[in-house]
């Protein structure tokens, strides 16, 4: 009898040592819907999709033969060890590692090891969910907007999607929202993989699978990222920098919609959708031989351009800021703190992030950190950190080529107004926008249109 928790769509990476357990935990999980993976020598970053659910059974006698980072796996995404050995059922700290509590006896039963694996996954499972609760998309910038509409348009469609942005723009997270908002798809599994980060002589294995005995270690078969996105979405992140010699394989199953597994005569039917992103130019790269322009076609059915940090303005900044903060203080603490200090959410939003939201968040973390810990907005404390963390290279020239504008076109008497209002006021911006009677978001969006720079007091911290 299946336990209640569901323990389906789960890796489980064994690493047995001398105590030959593989075979047993495929006998004890041949009921779920689980990979078991042999992972003796593996380099557990390299061989873990890092947004699939995994857990690893290891053996104590791997501990002493320097081959086992137990470091890597426990922090590669929080993926839980369960350790095995031939000890006593209760703890033996001269044995297991002193901070860990998954034990079980070289003869465990195939109901402990569901029970502890069921418990893990639900762990796994919760931790999940909070975390894609707490990274709502936030997007009041009207370019956002725009590209939320877009979204929503084509997100039941069942071609493919071309995500273009700059890094750390969030377009993986666009990715998942195309794949909740789809009718169909949305009930599937939705697998995410980096082009860029697939070693040389593991595609086929990683993309279409294995059969088993295919080679020396395929004790089990195992699904490949195509048959792992059956029914959902696949997510192709830096598409750019698939070689050439990929991307013919990745055409033709998009081809065929059916895969070969590796050591397996029989080819298996796949139905995705396919979601690609990058931040390259494709059709450059199709003009310089790098790309190939069918398969560029069939991957541009729909394109979507993510705006970058810089393009979303002050008022995206801040806003983003405020959740990252949040979510690091928590906010039962931050309801004992004072409001955000103007003087922060100004420096924030004057900052260029090359980085976009990654670089954002990372500083928020910083500051978050700090906060959480000292107990107040410490003025001087924080402006050190923003003086190391705000990056010194300027706005790249054809980022500046967008913003800059014509200025005969402008209302210089607004612009004139806005200025005086500011000098009046000391360059504080919730006086000037107090005079002007106007919010400090439309205040911030006014100095970004006429290209007002700071001139702020000595607290001001500079770049």
């Amino acid at each position: 009898m299946r336990p209640a928790t569901k323990i389906d769509d789960l890796d489980i990476y064994v690493w047995e040592g001398k105590a030959d357990i593989v075979e047993q935990v495929v006998r004890c999980m041949s009921s779920f819907e689980v990979d078991v993976i042999r992972a003796d020598g593996m380099s557990i970053a390299a061989g873990q999709d890092a947004q699939r659910q995994a857990i690893a059974i290891v053996s104590v006698s791997v501990i002493d033969t320097g081959a086992f980072a137990l470091r890597d796996w426990e922090a590669h995404r929080g993926m839980p060890v369960i350790w095995v050995g031939a000890a006593p059922r209760e703890r033996d700290t001269s044995v297991f590692p002193t901070d860990y509590s998954h034990i079980l006896p070289l003869d465990f039963t195939g109901a402990e090891l569901r029970r502890m694996v069921a418990k893990l996954a639900q762990q796994l499972r919760a931790h999940g969910e909070q975390a894609q609760e707490s990274s709502a998309l936030i997007a009041n910038a009207e370019c956002m907007q725009a590209l939320l509409h877009e979204v929503q348009t084509f997100a039941d469609c069942d071609t493919s999607v071309l995500v273009h942005g700059e890094t750390g723009v969030g377009k993986e997270r666009i990715a998942q929202m195309l794949h909740e908002q789809h009718k169909r798809f949305s009930e599937g599994p939705f697998v995410p993989v980096n082009c860029g980060a697939i070693p040389d002589g593991l595609f086929e294995s990683l993309f279409f699978g294995h059969a088993k005995g295919s080679f020396t270690g395929a004790v089990i078969a195992h699904k490949g990222y195509f048959e792992q996105a059956d029914g959902g979405t696949l997510f192709l992140d830096e598409i750019g920098d698939m070689p050439l010699y990929q991307q013919v394989k990745l055409l033709r199953v998009l081809e065929d919609s059916a895969v070969t597994r590796i050591g397996s005569p029989t080819p298996v039917k796949v139905d995705f959708r396919l979601v690609a992103a990058t931040h390259k130019s494709l059709p450059q790269l199709v003009k310089d031989g790098e790309f190939r322009a069918d398969l560029y076609y069939r991957l541009a059915v729909i394109e979507l351009k993510i705006p970058s940090l810089e393009e979303r303005g002050a008022i995206d900044k801040i806003a983003l800021f405020k959740s990252f903060i949040a979510q690091v203080v928590g906010q039962e603490k931050l309801a004992t703190l004072p409001e955000l200090p103007y003087w922060l959410a100004d420096a924030v939003a004057d900052s260029y992030f090359p980085g976009n939201v990654r670089e954002l968040r990372n500083l928020a973390e910083r500051i978050g950190v700090t906060v959480r810990q000292v107990g107040s907005w410490d003025t001087a404390r924080l402006q050190r950190l923003l003086a190391l963390a705000r990056t010194s290279q300027p706005v790249p020239p054809e980022l500046s080529a967008e913003v800059l504008v014509d200025r005969s076109k402008w209302d210089m008497n607004e612009r004139n107004r806005v200025l005086a209002a500011l000098e009046a006021n000391g360059w504080r911006r919730q006086d000037t926008a107090s005079h002007l009677g106007i919010s400090r978001k439309v205040l911030w969006e006014k100095m970004r249109k006429f290209q007002i720079f700071d001139e702020e007091p000595e607290t001001r911290v500079v770049g």
